[in-house]
């Protein structure tokens, strides 16, 4: 549709997980969705997990099934599409990419709506170099690609797209903001428990801490398919102050971080994490790897510390320097706490507007 023939306005499809799946993903599109509506816009939230009839909820537990089941659902869901302004489709990577967003893609073109293709995963550089004709004729349906970093957005520039970055939402107004005069060594890391979050890097870095700090405690928040092994690592470690909390809603978060006064991060593989705007919300210190877009948000001995990734040594040395010099520890939080307004509603509001009206880029 043309940017002439769009009202102040705008009806608006968000294409998106639903809360009931616990990630980044879905907090940024009901942070989204929450906001544009008070701006007074008209938003239809499309969930790509639409909830199952009562009966048919066991399905959940079969994988074959529930996919099947899912986009029988999910497909006519797709209706919805007609009659907006622009269709907003938030997008994963690999088979995820191939059943959620392909489909609302699809129809945003036979519809003849304005499509922005909202990419989120840290895992782009393999997806788009490996995957060929499932991903980029796809991909060059959208009117708009947006990238929450400008890590992902070299990513795709190596492909030949011109992306458009907006940062990640972190609403700063739910995480009180807390100085940590008094550090002590109690640890949280809020990312899911898969293999590329290099949870099991964390914990026997706590491990390590522990030797030195004997109160030390370590929070786990999320769930996932390394549960199982990472709570036999725990056994094994032998380390007591571990809790897993398992799933977490959004809601609850607040209450973990305010509870902390230090964040770990040892992920491999990631874009640009929501959980590290929320520890600078709230004041916790950060030590964290590298990993994808994450320089892009972290300056080493600025707004946090840097460490190699799987090496548990490196990441226990930068929290037993924190804890070590408290003051160095604040001087990092107040700094970032200054940086997370970037990425706040009021930053990437025009942006947005942008993207959905098919305005120049400023």
């Amino acid at each position: 549709m043309p940017a002439a023939a769009v009202s102040s306005r705008l009806r608006i499809a968000l294409v998106a997980a639903s809360p009931r799946i616990v990630g980044g993903q879905g907090v940024q599109a009901q942070i989204l969705s929450q906001r544009l509506r008070e701006d007074g816009h008209d938003v239809r939230f499309v969930a790509i997990d639409p909830l199952f009839p009562s009966g048919l909820r066991w399905l959940r537990d079969w994988p074959y099934a529930r996919t099947a089941l899912n986009q029988a659902l999910y497909l006519p869901s797709l209706w919805a599409l007609r009659g907006v302004d622009a269709v907003h489709v938030f997008s994963a990577s690999y088979w995820s990419f191939l059943l959620s967003p392909v489909p609302a893609m699809l129809a945003a073109r036979v519809l003849g709506r304005r499509l922005v293709l909202h990419y989120h995963s840290g895992e782009a550089q393999d997806h788009l170099d490996r995957w060929g004709a499932l991903v980029h004729p796809w991909l060059r349906l959208a009117d708009e690609v947006v990238v929450p970093s400008p890590y992902l957005a070299r990513v795709f520039q190596e492909h030949g797209y011109r992306p458009r970055v907006i940062h990640n939402v972190v609403d700063t107004t739910r995480f009180a903001y807390r100085e940590r005069a008094h550090l002590s060594p109690r640890l949280l890391c809020t990312r899911n428990l898969d293999a590329y979050y290099g949870v099991d890097t964390v914990l026997r870095a706590f491990a390590l801490v522990r030797a030195r700090h004997p109160r030390a405690t370590l929070t786990l928040a999320g769930h996932g398919p390394e549960e199982g092994r990472l709570r036999r690592l725990t056994a094994d470690l032998g380390e007591p102050g571990i809790r897993f909390t398992g799933k977490v809603d959004p809601e609850s978060m607040p209450r973990l971080y305010d509870d902390a006064d230090m964040f770990v991060n040892c992920s491999v593989v990631v874009n640009q994490p929501v959980s590290v705007l929320e520890a600078f919300a709230a004041g916790l210190p950060v030590v964290t790897t590298p990993a994808g877009g994450i320089p892009d948000m972290v300056r080493h001995e600025e707004t946090g510390l840097l460490v190699a990734p799987e090496d548990p040594a490196a990441t226990a040395s930068a929290v037993e320097a924190l804890l070590a010099h408290p003051e160095r520890a604040a001087d990092l939080a107040t700094r970032a706490r200054g940086e997370v307004e970037d990425y706040t509603w009021p930053s990437v509001r025009a942006a947005w507007m942008s993207a959905y009206t098919g305005r120049a880029r400023t």
